[in-house]
């Protein structure tokens, strides 16, 4: 008998017991897919699926990944490709991997810390972070938690001294670079807000009170925190958001459908930083935004939150790549799970890629420790690519490393 229990103890160890509950949900999770599936059991349902969801039939939405899939790798082998370099630049920034952390609304709906939890893992990894003119923290709270490369969302509202304000606010706090979002002119149908009556915050009633119930850790911390609202125009005449709206309407009401592209070059006059337009959905856009000196073109359709069946970036980035003919620098946000989707980006053409809703999952999923697992986990995933299909670094790509499937 004890031969049998000093044969079964030099087979078998035991894990020990894990305190930190975070540490133990992200245990379990190998991807991105997990990590959503553990915020959606964390999060209220109305919560997950204002992060989750997409504009009327989500086809776009579908898309921006799905295109991905449709690209394979054409490795190479015996390269003598003893060390890996993932790292590159982005408008004359060091990058150590291609990646950006793209904009978010009402990030704290997620998890209390929200953008600040944000800001601090994007530093850590040494990635910029952009922050939403609908963040749910200030310019200046993050700039206090946070010396990485900060970035600045515009949504361009009907109050231009505001929109002035607020980069000037910005500027003074030392945020590198402003992101101008142009697919906003009139706000997409997300049916899956309309048929829970969704409101930001979330109206408390009794579906409000069950689902509260059933997600105790996100309502514990939730009545914790101070209100949630619009913490860059608190105190405004355009409304903070502390009161329950409906974001379709009060993007009708603040957003200026007459923006234009003279608009563009009274930013690139007035911001003393790097400029960028995000929601590029044409060759033609992308060449006008080059002509006018923006720094970056970003080829977004807004996570397909805005109009379905707009082109997936992915599909669009070989012609725009093609056009722009390496003079303007192309960033691709939409459908990024994995560090293999990275580098087939690279490949074509883009310089970095933006993420969104992966860390939104690992926020909800794990707070801040979510966030890190996603920026690690696609790291680990371009480097991991690289050397699977035998190129040795980021600046090597190219598309002679891709195929299509047939």
């Amino acid at each position: 008998m004890g031969c049998m229990f000093k044969s079964l103890r030099s087979v078998v160890r035991f894990k020990k017991f894990e305190f930190d509950s975070a540490k133990r949900r992200l245990s379990r999770v190998g991807n991105i897919g997990d990590l959503r599936r553990v915020a959606r059991r964390r999060l209220p349902s109305g919560v997950f699926d204002y992060i989750d969801g997409a504009a009327e039939d989500e086809r776009t939405f579908a898309r921006n990944e799905a295109g991905f899939a449709t690209i394979r790798f054409v490795p190479r082998v015996l390269r003598g490709n003893a060390r890996i370099d993932t790292s590159t630049t982005l408008m004359g920034e060091h990058l150590p991997v291609p990646l950006v952390l793209a904009p978010t609304g009402f990030t704290r709906i997620a998890h209390s810390q929200g953008e600040l939890a944000v800001a601090r893992s994007a530093e850590r990894a040494g990635l910029p972070y952009a922050l939403s003119t609908l963040g749910t923290r200030s310019i200046e709270e993050v700039a206090e938690v946070s010396d990485g490369d900060k970035w600045f969302q515009v949504y361009v509202w009907k109050d231009r001294g505001l929109v002035n304000e607020m980069l000037d606010r910005a500027a003074a706090v030392g945020y590198s670079t402003a992101v101008i979002t142009v697919d906003t002119a009139m706000f997409g149908r997300r049916e899956r807000d309309v048929r829970r009556g969704f409101t930001l915050p979330p109206r408390i009633g009794p579906g409000t009170i069950i689902d509260g119930m059933l997600n105790p850790s996100w309502s514990w911390d939730f009545m914790r925190a101070e209100p949630i609202m619009f913490a860059n125009v608190t105190g405004k005449s355009v409304g903070d958001g502390s009161d329950p709206i409906s974001l379709a309407e009060y993007v009708a009401d603040q957003m200026d459908p007459g923006l234009s592209w003279e608009d563009i070059d009274r930013f690139r006059e007035r911001w003393p930083g790097k400029l960028t337009i995000k929601g590029i959905q044409t060759v033609v856009d992308a060449k006008i935004a080059a002509d006018r000196g923006v720094d970056a073109v970003i080829l977004s359709n807004h996570g397909g939150r805005q109009l379905d069946d707009a082109p997936a970036p992915i599909d669009l980035l070989p012609s725009v790549a093609d056009a722009l003919g390496g003079g303007t620098e192309i960033i691709l946000d939409g459908g990024i799970r994995r560090g293999s989707d990275v580098v087939k980006a690279v490949a074509l053409g883009a310089r970095a890629c933006m993420v969104g809703r992966p860390y939104l999952y690992g926020l909800g999923a794990a707070g801040e420790q979510g966030v890190d697992f996603v920026l690690e986990h696609l790291a680990e995933g371009v480097e991991r690519t690289l050397a699977l299909i035998g190129c040795d670094s980021v600046e090597a790509l190219g598309p002679e490393y891709l195929g299509r499937l047939h």
